[in-house]
């Protein structure tokens, strides 16, 4: 069995979670939220927590097990906390403004590029970072990703739109001229 779906779910007071039949509904200070539990998997709520039970032994339902308990978690925090994802801009003369609600970047193209964000995301821009939020992270990591496609950072200088911590391993370049290749 799956060692992340065993774990319980512990539901803030904040929260107000029900569970009917194979819907699960959370209200809470950034939200509503609903899942529809799949066949062959259990959950019951008592007293604040969560727990998630398999009833059929086969492959596909063990493997939904853990995902289902991961997934209310990250529900609940999501609605509670929310979940943001940090870009940084290296490069001279890249930049991001937010104009009203959509993101729009300078980095080096001929045009602007403008991201509009989905329901539930906002764009917060500050000293060459951009920050992504929203209560669903799924959505939030996917607009992450999209906005960083605009622009991936480059191997030789770095340059580009990055994950903020990554990490990006610089190549030499050609050096062959100057060692005195023909």
């Amino acid at each position: 069995m799956s060692r992340i779906g065993n774990l319980p779910i512990s539901v803030p007071k904040e929260v107000v979670a029900t569970v009917n039949d194979s819907l699960v509904e959370f209200k809470g200070p950034k939200g509503q939220v609903s899942f529809v539990v799949p066949a062959g998997i259990g959950v019951k709520l008592d007293n604040g927590i969560i727990t998630v039970s398999c009833y059929r032994n086969d492959k596909k339902t063990k493997s939904m097990f853990g995902f289902v308990r991961a997934h209310l978690a990250n529900e609940i925090t999501g609605i509670t906390t929310g979940f943001t994802k940090t870009l940084e801009l290296s490069g001279v003369g890249y930049r991001a403004v937010v104009q009203g609600a959509n993101l729009v970047l300078s980095v080096g193209f001929s045009h602007q590029v403008t991201i509009a964000p989905p329901k539930g995301v906002t764009f917060a821009v500050s000293e060459g970072r951009i920050v992504v939020s929203g209560s669903n992270k799924q959505v939030v990591g996917q607009v992450a990703a999209n906005v960083r496609a605009v622009k991936p950072p480059e191997p030789y200088k770095g340059k580009g739109i990055k994950y903020e911590g990554e990490y990006i391993r610089k190549k030499a370049g050609k050096s062959a001229k100057a060692v005195g290749g023909k």
